[in-house]
């Protein structure tokens, strides 16, 4: 079996994310459900029994008396803003100064200047909302089932728009801005679709973490915007929304690829 040298473990409150290289300093990823951490436990015990270990998020503590091992421990925000740094320079990005969004369970947004980093602030609208909402409203509880039913739906008869407030008229601003998530259910009082419902979940959620992200940026002197976290892992509803909503905005967004992992990435890289 390979060894590695080194490993790095973003214990998160919904996933566990891991960030490996071996001797020619190959990048690999791995991740598990926090509600299999013992067997993400059992699996970092096999593969790096010799390696460094440096493990950063909330569920650090548990992961580290299931190893019962020395580990070195980091904090989240750092490392998480340290893996975006190396991803961007990885990717060539721009390295103007930005609005960094982790869509996890809940949101945390930064602005990240070169090397420099401080916490904005955050909100409790994430990846849990859309799955607690998504389950008291249409009895769905997996994730991928999430996705694939709500890319079928509509959120007409369900969001209210701005150009809906103002039919006939030029509205003051655009019109494809939603005025109120859920704001047209009364006036339309039908059986609705689980996929119109899902669609209209995510469209809060991701609206509601662009409209945050822009607010930070304009206040911060930043046009662009940077989305992460596991929210984002084969969603392309959200991803979508939220790209498209943050342009509407009049802000920059970017999504990055492998993203999820910073704060693991941010660990290794210690």
């Amino acid at each position: 079996m390979e060894k590695y040298n080194s490993v790095g473990v973003d214990a998160g409150g919904t996933l566990i994310k891991i960030a490996y290289r071996n001797d020619q300093q190959e990048l690999s990823f791995e991740k598990f459900p926090v509600s299999e951490i013992a067997m993400a436990a059992a699996w970092i015990q096999e593969h790096f029994a010799g390696a460094e270990i440096c493990v950063t998020g909330g569920k650090a503590k548990q992961l580290h008396d299931l190893l019962n091992r020395p580990i070195r421990t980091l904090v989240e925000f750092d490392a998480t803003c340290n893996g975006v740094q190396y991803l961007m320079d990885m990717q060539k990005l721009s390295d103007e100064p930005f609005v960094l969004t982790n869509v996890g369970t809940g949101t945390s947004i930064h602005f990240v200047d070169k090397q420099k980093h401080h916490r904005l602030g955050g909100i409790g609208v994430g990846g849990g909302t859309l799955m607690g909402l998504s389950f008291l409203l249409t009895g769905i509880q997996n994730y991928a089932e999430i996705v694939e039913v709500s890319r079928q739906g509509n959120r007409k008869f369900i969001d209210l728009k701005v150009s809906d407030i103002y039919e006939g008229m030029v509205p003051p601003i655009p019109g494809d801005l939603t005025a109120s998530n859920f704001g047209n259910v009364l006036q339309h009082q039908t059986t609705r679709q689980n996929s119109d419902i899902l669609a209209s979940v995510i469209g809060l959620v991701g609206e509601t973490i662009t409209t945050i992200s822009v607010q930070a940026a304009t206040q911060n002197g930043a046009s662009s915007i940077v989305y992460i976290g596991s929210s984002f892992i084969g969603n392309d509803v959200l991803r979508d929304t939220v790209v498209n909503y943050t342009v509407l905005r009049g802000a920059v967004p970017t999504v990055l690829r492998n993203g999820e992992y910073s704060g693991a990435i941010g660990a290794l890289m210690s």
